[in-house]
């Protein structure tokens, strides 16, 4: 037994030791039945979050008011909620009244059976009020009741359907798809805080281009990312791209990220990839052939529409939209000068563009050549040798006799391209050389 279920067993037998039933619940108890380790155990009892905070040392009232308390035990966290029905989700995603229950009322307010399951450790025995058992065994991803209420109580649920059926690679229930398809317009209720979370779990979790396919039958993308919506049907030149029309391209690219590692992508690599080439709808002209001239440039002015509207940290947004802009800059990598290339090498989001790069090409034309010389490059250079410490700084410019100004900048530019191509590689040669090609007032020596 793993010392996070160790911990988790503590807290339901120091429950039931103060007489209150506890039991494991949801995502813990289809993962165990399906085979997997849970990454985190989820704890239900009749006890009320006061009950609950009263024999914990280290609690934290994250949902007090709708029955959840954090229990902080041996340095990991475990949420404990008591037994509730839900009324009224006047905002599509709170109750307005949660009252206290029993087990079988709160697996009914639950979002899908297979989430809807309770596990008693101590007899080994699986409580199942919702047939979520026999959904496992069937592999299909259903809403307790009726679909349409559950929406309507939290429009989210309609793309965690998508993320959960991506996931397991279960099929949505035919009722509860045709729910989706219906009440998709009203999931950008949802803060787009909350819809953006839910994309990054997708694209950052297994089966990432079968849940962009599945967004796109349901319309929930033409309403989250009408962007990505628009990629479909948008041909490609078949000589570079046989798989298809811009969208097909962009889920296999998807499904190619990580292969090679088995793990599974950062979410600013997972989003960089789904926007690489969502500029090409807005590009796409036929002249000599189908292209999509400066389609990086446009697809990083909508990358950075896309990121805000999803709420992702400037930081997240910032690395997406370089990587998009720059991913066409790999294309003449093999005939660079050495200092291009070690620049390309420095950028901070190299890794990422590399890895997208290999998915990008692996998910048209096939070939790796570009990939495996820069692979190669990396790994043959140190990193003072891509990066090395400057020959030169302002300072030494002074010293020099140049006066501060835009000058300045020209000159170290010019030094540090000359270094990284190695030709420069003292202080004392970078002195000589600046002397030798720039006088004190700026122009050319």
């Amino acid at each position: 037994m793993g010392e996070s279920r160790k911990a988790a067993v503590e807290i339901l037998q120091r429950l039931r030791e103060a007489g209150h039933e506890a039991l494991f619940a949801g995502g813990c108890v289809r993962d165990v039945l399906m085979g997997n380790e849970p990454a985190d155990y989820d704890i239900a009892t009749s006890a009320t979050p006061e009950e609950v905070m009263k024999l914990f040392r280290r609690t934290v009232a994250v949902g007090a008011q709708f029955g959840v308390v954090v229990v902080l035990l041996r340095g990991l966290s475990y949420e404990v909620a008591t037994f509730r029905s839900d009324e009224g989700y006047a905002d599509g995603r709170r109750p307005q009244r949660v009252t206290y229950t029993e087990a079988k009322e709160d697996a009914l307010r639950r979002d899908f059976t297979i989430n809807a399951l309770f596990y008693d450790p101590a007899k080994d025995e699986v409580i199942d009020y919702v047939d979520g058992r026999r959904d496992i065994e069937r592999r299909i991803v259903r809403t307790v009741g009726d679909p349409f209420e559950r929406f309507e109580e939290d429009k989210l649920r309609m793309i965690r359907a998508v993320r959960f059926s991506a996931r397991f690679d279960f099929p949505i229930e035919q009722t509860t798809l045709e729910a989706i398809k219906k009440f998709s317009p009203n999931v950008t209720q949802v803060s787009w805080e909350r819809i953006g979370g839910e994309i990054e779990r997708i694209l950052t979790g297994p089966n990432r281009g079968r849940a962009l396919q599945i967004l796109a039958d349901t319309t929930l993308l033409k309403e989250i990312l009408p962007e990505v919506h628009r990629m479909i049907g948008v041909p490609q030149p078949e000589k570079h791209h046989p798989e298809g029309d811009v969208f097909q391209h962009t889920k296999l690219a998807l499904d190619n990220l990580c292969r090679d590692s088995g793990g599974q992508p950062s979410s600013v690599l997972a989003f960089a990839t789904l926007l690489h080439d969502v500029g090409k709808p807005a590009t796409f002209e036929i002249a000599d052939r189908i292209r999509f001239n400066g389609h990086e440039v446009v697809g990083g002015r909508i990358a950075e529409k896309v990121c805000k509207r999803l709420r992702l940290s400037g930081e997240k947004r910032k690395q997406i939209v370089d990587i998009v802009v720059n991913h066409m800059r790999f294309i003449p990598a093999m005939e660079m000068r050495e200092s291009t290339l070690k620049k390309m090498l420095q950028r901070e989001t190299f890794l990422d563009e590399l890895e997208m790069h290999r998915a990008d090409c692996l998910a048209s034309h096939g070939s790796l050549e570009i990939y495996d010389f820069l692979k190669e490059k990396l790994e043959s250079l140190s990193e003072e040798e891509i990066k090395p410490p400057p020959l030169l700084k302002g300072g030494d410019l002074i010293e020099l006799g140049f006066p501060p100004g835009p000058l300045f900048g020209e000159i170290l530019r010019a030094v540090e391209e000359m270094q990284l191509e190695g030709k420069l590689n003292s202080r004392e040669g970078a002195l000589e050389w600046v002397r030798m090609n720039y006088r004190t007032n700026g122009k050319p020596g």
